[in-house]
């Protein structure tokens, strides 16, 4: 089985610093002997945007811990996240009476998984439960 990463597991795994770090460590081996690592394009555009991080460094964390960039986004999985994206802002819209606060990178991440019929390995499971009911969810 495939395992889609989100983000936010990488990040907490590279900081040591997080309460989560230790967590993110075993969840992602634990995945990684369950079968292959993969991050969406999107998830690599938002791995690059802390401090100090470059191509060079993101790649070569990929290329080190096995992680498989899938760049490409079909039209089944632009469709998926903008159908996900309109029912979390109507749901936000009416739950809350606020303006969305989640990015459509989330959304992209979630379809890019769903799709493909990989599980998502991600802290924050309740966003993309909501958004992608018949998605599979590992969380940290």
């Amino acid at each position: 089985m495939t395992t889609a990463i989100d983000t936010n597991v990488i990040v907490a795994l590279w900081d040591a610093e997080d309460t989560l770090h230790r967590r993110a460590r075993a969840a992602l081996d634990k995945a990684f002997n369950e079968g292959t690592l993969a991050i969406s394009g999107a998830a690599y555009a938002e791995l690059m945007a802390g401090p100090g991080r470059t191509e060079a460094f993101v790649d070569g964390f990929c290329q080190e811990t096995g992680i498989a960039v899938e760049w490409e986004f079909g039209e089944k999985v632009w469709r998926a996240a903008g159908t996900a994206f309109q029912g979390y802002t109507a749901r936000r819209r009416k739950q809350k009476g606020g303006e969305p606060r989640r990015i459509l990178a989330d959304f992209l991440i979630g379809a890019h998984a769903i799709v493909n019929r990989y599980k998502l390995l991600t802290l924050d499971a309740g966003i993309y439960h909501a958004s992608f009911p018949k998605l599979a969810i590992a969380t940290i």
